[in-house]
């Protein structure tokens, strides 16, 4: 019994096989969504999720004395997370722009990526004011 139609690939050509009545089929390959821009945009959200937690311990422990502590600790896991974010986005990018032989891997997620760029590029942000305001919050009680 044959496969059902939709999973039937559509062949990109068929090239004869010389003195037989058999030929060679090149089937079209779909894309694929870069792991790198995936993995691009979860470091980037990461970084956020943490950069707020910097925001929250420092705010927390300011009269404690333990705020700024707290929150150096957790900026550099959020700086960690939106480095690695714009560095996977940035690879993705230049994965996704790549152009191959025609039975190539091709990569789709150019959003994904960009996304992850600038997620890590806020999240590096928020984690570097967070810690400076827990900083100064600390030094001032």
């Amino acid at each position: 019994m044959p496969p059902p139609t939709d999973a039937q690939q559509r062949a990109r050509r068929v090239d004869p096989v010389a003195g037989t009545a058999f030929g060679v089929v090149h089937l079209e390959v779909p894309p694929a969504t870069s792991g790198l821009a995936i993995g691009s945009l979860v470091a980037g959200i990461a970084s956020i999720v943490v950069s707020l937690v910097v925001l929250c311990f420092g705010l927390v422990g300011a009269d404690s004395g333990w705020g700024a502590w707290a929150a150096g600790a957790f900026a550099v896991l959020a700086g960690a997370a939106g480095v690695a974010g714009v560095a996977l986005g940035v690879l993705g990018r230049r994965q996704i722009s790549q152009v191959g032989p025609a039975a190539s891997m091709r990569f789709q997620g150019r959003g994904l990526a960009t996304s992850g760029v600038v997620c890590g590029i806020v999240g590096l942000a928020i984690a570097l004011i967070a810690f400076f305001a827990a900083l100064a919050l600390q030094l001032a009680v």
